[in-house]
């Protein structure tokens, strides 16, 4: 895993501060923690609808102490901002070009040294999608670690992180409860979210 900004002391420092007043100012409230078991995991990042979810997303990290890493389009990453991008904790994904994404990313995982979270949006995109994308699940259960559900609900304006699952194999049954966890959370455009 490459070096970022929440592997920065000072600019960490500042930043976590600026994020907690910043998200109390405008009244969202951070919840939960990252349990001891869960230093190394994949985090969903759902619901995913609007460009806000990153930079919303990067505030929680700082405000709860996290060392994430985030997937994104490759285009956010081509000049002038592919080196932000990457700092940011970003990792540019070729979505029109089918490679070994889950295997590079759960070795990745397992490779990093110290605490690691790999923040990634099941739905793939922030336009409205029937179904889930299952890369999140095999590289949680490939790397052998567990999946927090992760969420920013902008109707109560509620973000932090959910329960801790850890995936069985059975994906059919795993998904179903996954979903069951995100039906209520409203993302930013509620109407691009189905879980």
């Amino acid at each position: 895993m490459h070096h970022t900004i929440f592997d920065t002391p000072v600019v960490n420092t500042l930043l976590r501060g600026f994020s907690l007043a910043f998200l109390r100012l405008t009244g969202w409230k951070v919840e939960g923690n990252l349990p001891v078991n869960a230093h190394k995991c994949v985090l969903i990042a759902a619901p995913h609808t609007s460009n806000w979810d990153l930079p919303y997303t990067l505030m929680v990290a700082f405000a709860l102490r996290l060392n994430v890493y985030w997937m994104g389009k490759q285009s956010l990453f081509k000049p002038p901002f592919g080196g932000l991008m990457r700092w940011l904790g970003g990792i540019a994904v070729n979505r029109e070009q089918a490679s070994n994404l889950v295997d590079a990313s759960a070795q990745a995982l397992v490779a990093a040294q110290g605490s690691v979270q790999l923040v990634v949006p099941p739905e793939g995109t922030r336009s409205k999608t029937r179904y889930w994308k299952t890369g999140f699940y095999y590289i949680a259960l490939q790397a052998q670690v567990p999946i927090v559900l992760a969420y920013m609900d902008y109707g109560r304006k509620r973000s932090g992180l959910g329960p801790v699952f850890q995936p069985t194999g059975d994906i059919d049954a795993d998904m179903a409860a996954i979903k069951a966890f995100y039906a209520p959370i409203q993302g930013k455009n509620a109407m691009q979210f189905e879980a």
